[in-house]
């Protein structure tokens, strides 16, 4: 095997791409990325009955969603298992010819009573290997693992792992209905694709004895391994769906960023002094699959939507309007057409918004007008003075001459002073009519950027509305 870093992530698409999927694609990509190596995408589609074309495009997504970008791999041909039987059929038949393989005419109740006899014994099951010397032609394949001895998995994270041979048995590498099992495809496609190291889940590493014996009775080298960490909730269990959402989908339907997503992943794990937030290109340069820690690390939401408010706080204005567009046309909402105007109202937004669907949700004003005003603010505000106060800023913001947030801000503090007000009593009213609720960003940022005549279209809805309660039977300046 070349001295080259090649390094893989082969999900297996029966469902959407799990966070510790997505953490396990995320440092091998890194890994590749650091040593200027290869990282390649393959599909383990073998288990027919569950995997699907919906599944695998649902997975590709995710990963070119979190801009995991491969270098070998679908859509190009043979970079999935239903596509390299051949290959699989040849390395079995080099087996059996080499005297490292057997076939086992085992039937299933044999299989049982073997199992239920070392139940009885407190004795974990182990096929007897009754088949071995009988020179059968035909049945499900075994691999011939020898009686004595340990093979040890040289782990880059946990060190180094000893298993007896003892506690083997010779597992299947073909059924009988001639399809290959996981273990013997696994081993096959990273021969095959030149895999320098094997990047994966903790819960693989009790295949790793098998496949590493495998490895070894084809005559190939073996790779560098390095097991990762299970994901855990915060009860210290393997996360699932118990413990809220699990893919990388969900996080993205609920407004997460792509690159708060891959910094969050990064850091479970794996760390690099105290430092939480990291660019692609410092996650690159700092990451080695030595410092990721062999213990769980536990998934917390509430940390993942603090990391990715700094992003949605210091994140390019244009990049913001792209990926927020879409929860805009979700909504029902569209944004201006002046780019620059949208970026600007996206800037005032930034720091009251911890993911793009409350950014939507905080920002919704700008976009449409208020179909309500809040109720307690509005009697308590829109009163016979609220409604003449309304009127005179009518007339005074048609008039201002440059309609910009320093020259608002003058003009308001003008009017107060000639009033007799306190500027929160002007600002709150305008807040209340411009955007129907007491809390906003800065009021003359708003007002700049809603413009002069969306500005007092609002205000004089305000007023009317106002106008329209104090004359009501329940109406009047309470």
């Amino acid at each position: 095997m070349p001295g080259d870093v090649r390094v893989r992530f082969a999900p297996s698409p029966t469902g959407h791409l799990h966070v510790g999927g997505a953490r396990t694609a995320l440092f091998n990509w890194l890994y590749a990325r650091h040593h200027g190596g290869v990282f390649i995408l393959r599909i383990e589609d073998t288990d027919r009955s569950r995997s699907t074309d919906a599944n695998i495009g649902d997975i590709v997504n995710a990963l070119r969603w979190l801009e995991l970008d491969w270098d070998e791999g679908p859509p190009t041909p043979g970079y999935r298992q239903t596509e390299r039987f051949d290959l699989y059929r040849e390395h079995a038949q080099r087996l059996v010819a080499a005297g490292r393989a057997y076939y086992c005419a085992c039937t299933p109740e044999q299989l049982e009573a073997e199992r239920a006899e070392a139940q009885a014994r407190n004795e974990t099951f182990r096929y007897s290997g009754r088949c071995r010397k009988l020179g059968l032609t035909s049945g499900a394949l075994r691999l011939r693992i020898p009686d004595e001895g340990a093979t040890v998995v040289d782990d880059l994270i946990h060190g180094p792992v000893t298993f007896d041979h003892r506690q083997l048995d010779d597992w299947i590498l073909v059924r009988t209905d001639g399809t290959p099992t996981y273990n013997f495809c696994v081993v096959v496609d990273d021969v095959t694709m030149r895999i320098s190291h094997v990047i994966r889940g903790n819960d693989h590493l009790s295949n790793t004895p098998k496949q590493v014996l495998c490895y070894e009775a084809l005559g190939y080298p073996v790779p560098a391994f390095a097991h990762v960490s299970m994901i855990l909730g915060a009860d210290r269990t393997r996360l699932s769906k118990r413990h809220g959402a699990t893919s990388v989908d969900a996080y993205r339907e609920q407004g997460i960023l792509p690159d708060a997503m891959v910094n969050y992943l990064a850091r479970l794990g794996w760390s690099s002094g105290d430092q939480e937030i990291f660019s692609r290109t410092e996650l690159v340069e700092r990451f080695d699959i030595k410092d990721v820690s062999s213990s769980g690390a536990i998934f917390d939401q509430t940390k993942l939507e603090w990391l990715n408010h700094e992003y949605i706080k210091t994140i390019d204005g244009a990049r913001l309007a792209a990926l927020v567009t879409p929860w805009l046309t979700a909504a029902g909402l569209t944004p201006p057409a002046d780019a620059a105007r949208f970026v600007g109202m996206l800037d005032t937004l930034r720091e009251r918004a911890r993911t793009l669907r409350e950014l939507v949700e905080v920002g919704r004003f700008y976009f449409e007008r208020p179909r309500e005003h809040e109720p307690k603010a509005a009697a308590k505000l829109f009163t016979p003075a609220g409604v003449q106060r309304l009127d005179t800023l009518i007339q005074r913001l048609a008039a201002v001459e440059s309609f910009t947030a320093p020259a608002l801000e003058a003009l308001y503090r003008e009017l107060v002073d000639a009033m007799g007000l306190k500027l929160v009593d002007l600002a709150q009213l305008t807040r209340l009519a411009v955007t129907g609720r007491t809390a906003s960003p800065p009021l003359f940022d708003v007002l700049a950027l809603l413009g002069r005549e969306e500005t007092l279209a609002r205000l004089r809805a305000a007023r009317d509305a106002g106008a329209r309660a104090a004359t009501s039977p329940a109406g009047g300046d309470k």
